[in-house]
């Protein structure tokens, strides 16, 4: 059942994001974008019919499992997210995705908040393989040169030093045909709950 619904989502998040890069990209006539924005409220209007509260998880999700469809970096349902794939191994993490033109800052490039988003979610994901996953508390990003868009890009994150609950890892965004110039670079700080934190952040959703 759960697997029916995530690729439901999955779908629903593809066409979404297709949306929102022709919604960027369009030259068509006022009229034009006047009838697509009418169609978009009847489609909100459909899927505002049942809603989870903030409090709620998603039904497709599993914290457990670690799979969150709505994360805006990676989640597969989410209109916000490239979506960045991630892999993990050996305890360091690598990831892929393409930006299109709705992440554009300065032109022909992606904006630099950007970056930082996803080298956040990098470095947590080599943190998480570590086995001392934790929440960032401090996130140093140096620009190199700026991210292109529209072009397949490579990130990467490894752990580099570990002090109790704290962790450090360090990271950087390259593009996939050239591996070996990073553009952004970061080095994150987290942080390991303790049990009574988590169940303060988190107790309202936790299973």
């Amino acid at each position: 059942m759960e697997g029916h619904r995530r690729e439901a989502i999955t779908e629903l998040g593809d066409a979404l994001r297709a949306l929102i890069e022709s919604a960027t990209t369009t030259e068509v006539p006022a009229g034009d974008l006047l009838r697509a924005a009418a169609g978009i409220r009847d489609v909100t209007e459909l899927l505002g019919g049942r809603v989870r509260g903030h409090a709620t998880l998603p039904r497709a999700d599993d914290l457990r499992g670690g799979v969150r469809m709505y994360n805006p970096v990676t989640g597969p349902g989410s209109a916000l997210a490239p979506p960045l794939h991630v892999e993990v191994a050996g305890g360091a993490a690598t990831g892929r995705c393409t930006l299109g033109m709705a992440y554009e800052g300065p032109p022909l490039f992606a904006h630099g908040g950007v970056s930082a988003m996803l080298l956040d979610q990098i470095l947590g994901h080599a943190v998480g393989a570590s086995g001392r996953p934790g929440m960032t508390v401090r996130l140093d990003t140096s620009y190199h040169a700026p991210v292109p868009l529209l072009t397949p890009l490579r990130l990467t994150a490894e752990v580099r030093d570990v002090a109790g609950r704290r962790v450090t890892a360090t990271g950087a965004i390259t593009t996939a045909a050239d591996p070996g110039a990073p553009l952004v670079t970061a080095t994150g700080t987290f942080v390991g709950l303790r049990a009574d934190q988590t169940r303060r952040l988190f107790g309202a959703v936790l299973p």
